[in-house]
């Protein structure tokens, strides 16, 4: 009983999900009014998590360089911690550890905002004055995140790579040379395409599963709260998921 409980339970907000995502994707309101909430959420969204993305990206290149020196123990050609860290970083660390940070960061703040408004009767009240406050509140920050995330992942990748090959050849575990020649062996473009594929997906998941818990919260400040550890939990469960998936649908 309690699983069937919990599968209808699922059903529900799957459901409710769909028709707050068509209700966002309508026509907006006013394209000028559209426009300046855009270029508010691409700087919400984007410029102010470049400064966690950048530190995060350069001490993993950094540990990825001085483990993969570590392992190889001199029985491994020495190009081998170029192309280790150019692989780590461009198919699972930037594309998707950076974006579950930014579920954290941003789906957080997502669901925090539209949460407090939903409580605070605000987006009751857009509704009367007859705007859609699904596409006024929830279509921006969408499209920002398709717009923006790609970009922070792909300075994640130069800034980790940048990093593993500063300080391979600071402590002396590789030449410049040879962490070149390593970044060149075998590469595909696909696999940044591959990436980057991922990305997009996974932009889409952090804002419109935060945005979703926020619009619908219930109650006062407490639930706001709960909302958003929802919202930042579920987004990091879905990308999981949907990780595993595009890896299967798109490497295989």
């Amino acid at each position: 009983m309690k699983a069937y409980l919990r599968a209808m339970r699922w059903l529900f907000h799957i459901g409710r999900y769909m028709q707050l995502l068509s209700a966002s994707f309508r026509r907006p309101e006013k394209g000028r009014v559209f426009r300046s909430l855009l270029i508010r959420e691409l700087d919400a969204i984007g410029t102010q998590s470049i400064g966690i993305v950048a530190l995060l990206s350069l001490f993993m290149g950094a540990v990825i360089c001085l483990q993969t020196a570590h392992q190889i123990g001199g029985w491994i050609p020495v190009y081998t911690i170029g192309f280790t860290v150019r692989q780590t970083m461009i198919l699972e660390f930037s594309p998707t550890l950076i974006p579950v940070i930014l579920a954290g960061k941003v789906g957080s703040n997502i669901a925090s905002q539209i949460g407090t408004m939903r409580v605070t009767e605000q987006i009751d009240a857009l509704e009367i004055m007859g705007v859609n406050s699904a596409g006024y509140l929830i279509l921006p920050k969408i499209i920002a995140g398709l717009c923006i995330v790609p970009f922070l992942v792909i300075l994640s990748m130069v800034m980790g790579v940048g990093a593993g090959a500063w300080v391979g050849v600071a402590t002396g575990v590789s030449s410049l040379a040879d962490f070149e020649y390593g970044m060149q062996v075998d590469f595909h473009v696909f696999d940044v395409i591959y990436a980057l594929t991922k990305t997009v997906a996974f932009g889409f998941i952090l804002t419109s599963v935060s945005a979703y818990h926020g619009y619908y919260a219930a109650g006062g400040a407490l639930e706001v709260g709960r909302s958003s550890t929802r919202a930042v939990v579920w987004s990091v469960v879905i990308i999981m998921v949907t990780n595993l998936i595009l890896t299967q649908m798109l490497l295989n």
